[in-house]
């Protein structure tokens, strides 16, 4: 008997009628139209974490309401064949097909300067006027045909630009004698990128412009969804939209329609046999919650089940890890205080904290206050809500959790490498000084800076301490670095050679402890240690004089380290 093949999985594939043409695996989301009819919205804003399904819930919009003359003849009914939509009955069905629709995705606008940035963006819009260029033909004014001609050709200002939405809804409804749809998608890349890149007000400026120009008091626009990553303040861009339904990862509404519940999830699992790693899938990739519904997600959770296809003992992996967009972390984590630094660590020992979260923040004011990135990285997908509260003004309060395994990677991986980079990015020369003379004092008075400035979630182990100390003495000029390296009758810590046998050798032997009481008993212990294991005599063996051979006993407690010379 033939295996039988497993219905394949869309790994990449985020355009709702590919994925369903190719005969892939569909996580059936199309309860989403039945909602967005039964709301009667005028403007909907959903922000949802990368990789959370937007983008195919957005194509998967497209291809239910758009006409089909305007795809040439395409019957996309089929594509919602045994689907949820199609059960939900005819009351929803009579809008399939019936609205000309505008479909705009801003997600590859993210470029190093505003002019090629605003290039990807004009191109967008210009395809998108290309693909309903039968308009045209009911063009009548002089001018408008000239800003049709401006915008297609690419040769359009940005004011032309900014117009260039409302333009297209009302020559839609124009020639469908019915308004049009619009779907955009990813809006808040290019600020984002722009941000970054330190052209954020000009970006916003255009973004601004074209937004409420398209959206704010246009006649000619039957409803318009808005998909993107962050709620950006709408005050800042989305001026004046009275209406604007916002529905962020706090929201009860639409909470089931990105990423995987629980459900969906032991479909999944159970259609190809792999019930027995539910577990797995669990404790790797659930854990988000969005309003008040529990969600997988959905990139990293059909990831992992395409690999065990392959090989069903295969171990899970941080596959959102790469995907997720890490520079405005990694921004904000460079200008991290002292107690941001302290509550990532309580977050990496499976702790939570509490922070008050509002969502009607800005790019721009990001780095005003260094609690902003708790709002960032819990509206992004790097923290879940354990608990709210608000107090007698409506102010919420969350307590706040990472979310899984495969974030906690990220946070004692990535989080934890860009801390220890921002240390090594300081100038060493003079602690290397101290060190070569003996001045245990100052030794012990930079490394306590350093420490304050590093990030660790493993105060418990010596291992931290270790790889800390090594990253720091990696750069010694003329110096070679040895850890963990059989010596006399033991295994020193970390040994400093000279390249030459007539400079200096430099013995370090560390002991941690949990009692800051302890901590000078601990330094001794070190330097007792040197001696009894004999250290200093292999270097005297490999011809470094007994006098330039220094010993040092470093002691740590949490943040707190001692020094002592031997």
């Amino acid at each position: 008997m033939d295996k039988k093949i497993p219905t394949p999985l869309p790994i990449g594939e985020s355009i709702f009628d590919r994925l369903i043409e190719s005969g892939s695996y569909y996580v059936d989301k199309t309860l989403f139209i039945k909602d967005i009819l039964d709301s009667n919205a005028k403007f909907l804003l959903c922000t949802r974490p990368r990789r959370f399904g937007k983008t195919l819930n957005q194509t998967m919009l497209k291809c239910f309401f758009e006409d089909t003359a305007q795809i040439g003849g395409k019957n996309t009914r089929v594509l919602f064949n045994g689907m949820n939509i199609e059960k939900a009955g005819e009351k929803y069905l009579e809008h399939q097909g019936k609205y000309p629709v505008i479909f705009l995705s801003f997600k590859d606008a993210k470029k190093e300067t505003f002019e090629d940035s605003f290039g990807i963006l004009k191109y967008t819009i210009a395809e998108e006027l290309r693909r309903h260029s039968y308009i045209k033909e009911k063009i009548t004014n002089k001018n408008e045909l000239e800003l049709f001609d401006k915008i297609d050709s690419g040769e359009g200002t940005v004011n032309d630009y900014s117009v260039s939405f409302k333009f297209l809804c009302k020559h839609l409804e124009n020639y469908y004698n019915r308004p049009p749809i619009v779907l955009i998608d990813e809006y808040d890349v290019p600020l984002e990128n722009a941000y970054v890149r330190g052209y954020y007000e000009r970006m916003v400026d255009f973004i601004r412009s074209l937004l409420s120009m398209g959206l704010k008091d246009n006649p000619h626009l039957q409803f318009a969804v808005i998909t993107g990553c962050l709620r950006i303040s709408k005050e800042s861009i989305f001026t004046g939209l009275n209406n604007l339904e916002i529905v962020s990862i706090l929201s009860k509404d639409y909470a089931e329609h990105f990423g995987f519940t629980q459900s969906e999830m032991d479909t999944t699992l159970s259609h190809y046999g792999m019930e027995s790693k539910s577990a797995i899938v669990k404790k790797w990739y659930d854990g988000y919650l969005f309003g008040d519904t529990e969600v997988y997600n959905p990139w990293s959770s059909i990831c992992v089940v395409k690999s065990w296809l392959t090989d069903i003992n295969e171990l899970p992996k941080p596959y959102w890890a790469n995907t997720s967009g890490n520079v405005i972390v990694r921004k904000l984590i460079d200008k991290a205080s002292g107690e941001t630094k302290t509550e990532l660590e309580t977050l990496m020992l499976d702790g939570t904290i509490s922070k008050v979260i509002h969502e009607d923040i800005t790019y721009a004011e990001i780095e005003n206050d260094t609690d902003n990135i708790w709002n960032f990285l819990f509206f992004t997908g790097y923290l879940k809500k354990v608990a709210e509260r608000s107090d007698e003004n409506g102010i919420l309060t969350l307590d706040l959790s990472i979310p899984n395994t495969e974030l906690m990677y990220i946070y004692k991986t990535k989080i934890q490498e860009w801390f220890k980079l921002r240390v090594r990015q300081k100038d060493f020369g003079p602690l290397y000084d101290a060190i070569l003379k003996g001045n245990a004092e100052f030794v012990q008075n930079e490394l306590s800076a350093l420490l304050l400035d590093t990030i660790s979630y493993l105060n418990s182990q010596e291992d931290f301490y270790h790889g800390f100390m090594l990253g720091i003495l990696a750069s010694l000029q003329n110096f070679s670095a040895k850890s963990n390296r059989e010596m006399g009758i033991g295994r020193s810590d970390i040994i400093l050679r000279h390249n030459s046998k007539r400079g200096q050798a430099v013995i370090l032997e560390f002991k941690w402890t949990d009692d800051i009481r302890k901590i000078t008993a601990k330094c001794e212990d070190a330097l007792r240690q040197i001696e009894e294991k004999q250290y200093g005599r292999e270097l005297e063996n490999e011809g470094y004089e007994a006098k330039k051979i220094l010993k040092y006993g470093i002691a740590f407690c949490g943040k707190d380290c001692e020094v002592r010379k031997g």
